[in-house]
């Protein structure tokens, strides 16, 4: 799913986060060693898809760099909100493909515990679970949905975990009582650029045609209603 495509000439680089109940869009510029955050805006929740492209482009005014300058789009492409997820991709996409702006995608989660220095994290998903990034058995990382049950069958507890909501912290104290919890604050566009740093540097992003959304969890159509529709709308 991803392609290397070389960066434009002066390393403008947008922040897009819109999956959670507030979100945020960030301007940076890549420097030598990361990334430079020229200025951020916060987004209203459940008014993404009124407000987020009028942000970017006042965003961009604000600093006087225009779209086609961008070096890259950063989108956090989940988990969180499936309406917030798609409006956010929907609008990278409209933004990056006319001028073949290449994107990077990172994970809510991972850049929940790159802001807390840990290798873990949750977030609330409601319904009693959590969106739960933690190193496997097998020292890889994995990023699933959990429930109290879920979170009782894993045998490699965490040592310290980020969280960045009371639900999400709640659950973890209840399920692992041993593991340090560390909160911090909601990760931002600006967290997704630093942390999308190194793939722009090396040139790595994704094949637009294949961009979706890291949901783990299916629509509520898709449980509750018609498979078909719930299908459709992740489509």
């Amino acid at each position: 799913m991803t392609v290397e495509r070389g960066l434009r000439a002066r390393g403008f680089v947008l922040g897009v986060d819109t999956c959670g109940p507030s979100g945020s869009v960030a301007l940076g510029r890549l420097t030598e060693d990361g990334m430079e955050l020229l200025g951020q805006t916060e987004l209203a929740g459940r008014s993404y898809s009124a407000t987020l492209v009028a942000a970017v482009g006042e965003l961009l005014k604000q600093h006087g760099v225009a779209l086609r300058e961008l070096s890259a789009i950063v989108a956090v492409n989940g988990p969180g909100s499936f309406t917030g997820v798609r409006v956010g991709l929907s609008a990278v996409k409209g933004l990056a493909e006319p001028l073949r702006i290449p994107v990077a995608v990172v994970s809510r989660l991972e850049a929940l515990a790159s802001k807390a220095s840990t290798q873990s994290s949750a977030l609330d998903a409601h319904r009693h679970e959590v969106f739960l990034r933690v190193d496997a058995m097998d020292g890889k990382v994995r990023e699933t949905l959990a429930g109290a049950a879920e979170l009782a069958a894993i045998a490699a507890v965490p040592k310290q975990i980020a969280v960045c909501d009371d639900a999400a912290e709640e659950q973890i104290r209840a399920a692992w009582p041993g593991a340090v919890v560390v909160q911090v604050e909601t990760p931002t566009a600006a967290d997704a650029l630093e942390l999308a740093a190194p793939q722009i540097r090396a040139g790595t992003f994704v094949d637009l045609a294949l961009l979706d959304g890291h949901y783990l969890r299916r629509s509520d159509a898709e449980i509750f209603g018609d498979p078909v529709q719930g299908l459709a709308q992740r489509t």
